[in-house]
C-alpha cells in the first residue's frame, strides 16, 4: 500500500521551501501525496498564489479558507482559531500516515494541534532555529516538541533540537530545501528576467524584503528608519511584498506610496521561487529582515544588510552585515556591502545552511520510517529506562 503524505502550505514562502519535496515526494511509487493548501494562497490581495501550485501540476486534496481580511494580531490569532477548525475535518476524514509541515509561521499551529489530537505523526522541517524578535520563534520550538521527526538546516539547530530533549533518532541534518533550486532549477538569464517582470533591471540595485516585526507591540516600528535610508539612495529599488501578519498592509501602503514617487522603484506582490532566485543572482544588494537573507543569499554570496530585531539570534554567513533600525546605520551598512572590498572577501564562501541536496534526504526519511507505534510515542531521555519499558507494555 502507497504511504500517505499530507503536506501543509499557507504561503508563497514556504511553498518555495515545500516545491522539490512535493516534487520527489509526488514521483515516489510507494507515496500518495495530499496537498492542502490554506492561508495567504487563496488571498488575492497577496497574489492568489494557490495559483502557481495549480500550474506547477500539483494536484491539490483541500482548499481551506481561513486568512482573515484584518491587520491586527487578533486577525492572526483568529485565523489560527479557523484554520484549527478546518483541518479537524479535513484531517480527520482524510487521516494521513503523516503530516510534513515547515518552519515557523504562527498558522502552522493549528495542523500540528489538529494531527496531535488525531494522533498523526507530524514531520517538521527547520526547526532549532532561532529568531528572536518574531513569535515565529515560540511557534518553532511549539512544533518541534509537537513533532515526531526532524529536519533541521544547521548543525546548531540539530543540537538544540536534541537538547529539547528529542530522541537522536529523529533528528535529521537535511539542509533548507530551498537551496535544491539554486542546484536544480535554471535561472532565468537577465534579459529573460527582465521580461518576466517587465523591469529593466539596473545597476546598482537593491532587492528589499522586509516584514512585521511580531514581537514588537507595534510591528512596524522600524519601518520609518528603512524607508528614510532607501529615500536618500539613488539605487533602483526592488521591494517583495511583506507577510500576512499584523502590520502588513502599513508596510504595502509605505511600499507602494515610496514606488508611486520613484521612477527606478518597483513593488512586487508575488515572485515565484524560479524568478526570486533569477533576481538574487542580477541584483548587488539585499535588503530587509526576511530569513531568505539569512538562508539563501549565501548561496550565491550576495551582500546582505540585514536590519533589525526579527532575525536576531539566528546563524549568519559571512556576507549578511547587521544594522541596526536607525537610516544611518543602515545607509553605513549597505556602503559596506557595496565595496569591492566586502564583495571580494566573499569569494569561495559557503552556505551553513544546506548543499542542495535537502530533499533526497527528507524523502527518504519519511518513505522508510516506521510507522509503527514508536514512532508516535515519544520517549523522553531523562526518564529511568525501565519506567519506559513499562510504560510501553501498558499501551492497549
Amino acid at each position: 500500500m502507497k504511504r500517505k503524505i499530507a503536506v501543509i502550505t499557507t504561503s508563497r514562502a514556504d511553498y518555495s521551501h515545500l516545491y522539490w519535496p512535493l516534487r520527489d515526494l509526488s514521483v515516489h511509487p510507494l507515496v500518495d501525496v495530499k496537498l492542502i493548501v490554506l492561508g495567504a494562497h487563496l488571498s488575492p490581495e497577496f497574489g492568489l498564489t494557490v495559483r502557481e501550485i495549480e500550474e506547477d501540476g500539483f494536484p491539490i486534496a483541500a482548499k481551506l479558507e481561513c486568512l482573515l481580511s484584518s491587520d491586527s494580531d487578533v486577525g492572526m490569532a483568529k485565523t489560527i482559531g479557523v484554520a484549527t477548525l478546518s483541518l479537524a475535518d479535513c484531517l480527520g476524514q482524510m487521516r494521513p500516515d503523516i503530516l510534513l509541515l515547515i518552519a515557523d509561521r504562527y498558522e502552522m499551529l493549528a495542523p500540528a494541534s489538529v494531527a496531535l489530537a488525531l494522533r498523526i505523526p507530524i514531520a517538521h522541517l527547520q526547526g532549532g532555529e532561532i529568531s528572536e524578535g518574531a513569535i515565529d520563534d515560540a511557534v518553532r520550538n511549539a512544533l518541534t516538541k509537537m513533532s515526531h521527526m526532524h529536519f533541521n538546516s544547521i548543525d546548531e539547530a540539530q543540537r538544540r533540537i536534541i537538547a529539547m530533549d528529542e530522541e537522536e533518532w529523529r533528528v535529521h541534518r537535511a539542509g533548507a530545501p530551498s537551496l535544491d533550486h539554486l542546484r536544480r532549477s535554471t535561472l532565468h538569464s537577465r534579459e529573460a528576467l527582465e521580461s518576466l517582470l517587465k523591469v529593466r533591471l539596473e545597476r546598482p540595485s537593491i532587492l528589499v524584503a522586509y516584514h512585521p516585526v511580531t514581537i514588537a507591540p507595534d510591528t512596524v516600528f522600524e519601518a520609518t528608519p528603512l524607508f528614510a535610508a532607501l529615500a536618500s539612495l539613488p539605487d533602483q529599488i526592488l521591494l517583495c511584498y511583506p507577510n500576512a501578519d499584523a502590520g502588513s498592509r502599513d508596510l504595502i501602503a509605505r511600499a507602494r506610496s515610496f514606488a508611486a514617487v520613484r521612477a527606478n522603484a518597483h513593488v512586487f506582490v508575488n515572485l515565484d521561487a524560479l524568478t526570486y532566485w533569477s533576481l538574487l543572482r542580477q541584483v548587488d544588494v539585499f535588503l530587509g529582515n526576511s530569513s531568505s537573507g539569512i538562508m539563501e543569499t549565501p548561496s550565491l554570496a550576495l551582500p546582505t544588510v540585514n536590519v533589525g530585531l526579527r532575525q536576531q539570534g539566528r546563524e549568519r554567513a559571512r556576507n549578511i552585515l547587521g544594522a541596526a533600525p536607525d537610516a544611518q546605520a543602515i545607509l553605513e551598512a549597505l556602503r559596506t556591502a557595496k565595496s569591492a572590498a566586502f564583495r571580494e572577501s566573499l569569494r569561495g564562501m559557503t552556505n551553513p545552511y544546506g548543499d542542495g541536496f535537502a530533499s533526497e534526504k527528507i524523502v527518504q526519511v519519511l518513505t522508510t520510517v516506521s510507522l509503527s507505534q514508536e514512532l508516535l510515542m515519544k520517549r523522553h531521555a531523562s526518564s529511568p529506562a525501565p519506567e519506559r519499558a513499562t510504560r510501553a507494555r501498558r499501551m492497549p
